[in-house]
C-alpha cells in the first residue's frame, strides 16, 4: 500500500517545485539575505503543495474518467484501481491541512505579524485551492485551458517572488526577470504532458491549451516558452549581474540551454505521443540543476 501512496505522490514532479523555491532564494542570497529556518521551511511547504497537487489532480481525472485505458502517460492511482476515490479524497484534505500548517508556521517565522503575514496567507489558500482545482469539480480550470497560466503564475511569479520576499522583506522588479523564466519552464512541462495526453483529452473533453491551439501549433507554444524564459535570464543577467557571477552565470545558461536545445528539437521531431513523456523529466532535472547553480554561484561569489 505504501508503495501505492509513493507512486501516486509522483516524486518526479517534485524537482520542479523544488526550483521555483531555489530560484527565490538564490535571489535572497544574491542580495545578502538568507534565512535556513525560513529556507527548510519554505521547501516544506512547497513540497507539500506539489504532492497536493498530484494527489488532487488523480482524483479529479480519475473520477471524471479522464485517466482511461487510452492514456499514454503512466498509469495514476486511481485509474488502476491501487487507490479507491474516497481514500484519495481523504488524503488531499489531509495535504491541504499540512500545506496549511506548514504555510501558517513559514509565515510566523518570516513575517511574524507583519501586516504582509495575512496577504501572504491569502495567496497561501490561493495555492491550496490552485493546486485542488486544476481537476476537482465542474469549474476545474485544467479543463478549461487554463493550466498554463495558473502554473506560469504560482510556479513562476508567485513562488519565485513570494520565497524571494520571505527573505528580504522588500520586492525588487527586476527579480521578476527570473521568476518568468521558471515559470516558462514550468509551463513547458505542463505543455509536454498535455501534448503526450493530446488524443485522449480531446475525447473525454480535457480541453488544454494543446487540445485547443492542435499539436502543430502546441510545439510552436513549446520552443516560445523557451525563447521567452532565456530573453528573461539574459536580460537579468547582463543588467543586475557583474564579475565573476555574471560570467559563472553566462556559462550555466549557454549549458543549460544546449540541454534545452536539443530537447526542442526531439520534441518539433516527435512523432508519437509517447515520445514526450521522457522529455518531462528532461526539462524538470534541467531547470533544477539551473536553480541550484544559481544559488550556489550567488552564495559563493
Amino acid at each position: 500500500m505504501l508503495k501505492n501512496w509513493i507512486s501516486a505522490f509522483r516524486l518526479r514532479t517534485l524537482p520542479l517545485a523544488l526550483s521555483t523555491v531555489l530560484m527565490g532564494n538564490a535571489l535572497a542570497v544574491f542580495k545578502g539575505a538568507f534565512n535556513p529556518t525560513i529556507f527548510w521551511l519554505t521547501i516544506l511547504t512547497t513540497l507539500l503543495l506539489q504532492i497536493l497537487s498530484n494527489l488532487a489532480n488523480d482524483y479529479g481525472d480519475g473520477i471524471k474518467g479522464t485517466d482511461n485505458v487510452d492514456r499514454v502517460g503512466p498509469k495514476r492511482a486511481i485509474q488502476s484501481g491501487a487507490i479507491s476515490p474516497k481514500q484519495m479524497k481523504t488524503a488531499v484534505i489531509i495535504f491541504a491541512l499540512l500545506s496549511l500548517l506548514s504555510g501558517i508556521g513559514l509565515l510566523l517565522v518570516a513575517l511574524k505579524m507583519d501586516l504582509m503575514l495575512f496577504i501572504f496567507f491569502l495567496l497561501g489558500i490561493a495555492a491550496i485551492g490552485a493546486a485542488i482545482k486544476y481537476t476537482v469539480g465542474k469549474s476545474a480550470y485544467g479543463y478549461q485551458g487554463l493550466g498554463d497560466l495558473f502554473v506560469f503564475i504560482f510556479f513562476g511569479l508567485v513562488g519565485v517572488l513570494g520565497a524571494y520576499y520571505l527573505q528580504v522583506k522588500t520586492i525588487d522588479y527586476w527579480m521578476a526577470l527570473p521568476a518568468i523564466a521558471i515559470g516558462a519552464f514550468s509551463a513547458a512541462v505542463l505543455n509536454l504532458n498535455n501534448m503526450r495526453d493530446i488524443e485522449n483529452d480531446g475525447k473525454v473533453g480535457k480541453n488544454t491549451l494543446v487540445v485547443k491551439l492542435g499539436l502543430k501549433h502546441a510545439k510552436k507554444y513549446h520552443y516560445t516558452l523557451f525563447l521567452l524564459a532565456y530573453i528573461a535570464i539574459f536580460t537579468f543577467v547582463m543588467t543586475q549581474t557583474d564579475g565573476r557571477q555574471q560570467g559563472v552565470l553566462l556559462i550555466i545558461s549557454a549549458l543549460v540551454g544546449l540541454i534545452h536545445t536539443f530537447h526542442i528539437k526531439r520534441v518539433i521531431l516527435a512523432k508519437a505521443y509517447a515520445q514526450f513523456d521522457p522529455e518531462l523529466k528532461i526539462v524538470a532535472l534541467s531547470t533544477l540543476l539551473f536553480s541550484v547553480a544559481c544559488f550556489f554561484t550567488f552564495y559563493l561569489l
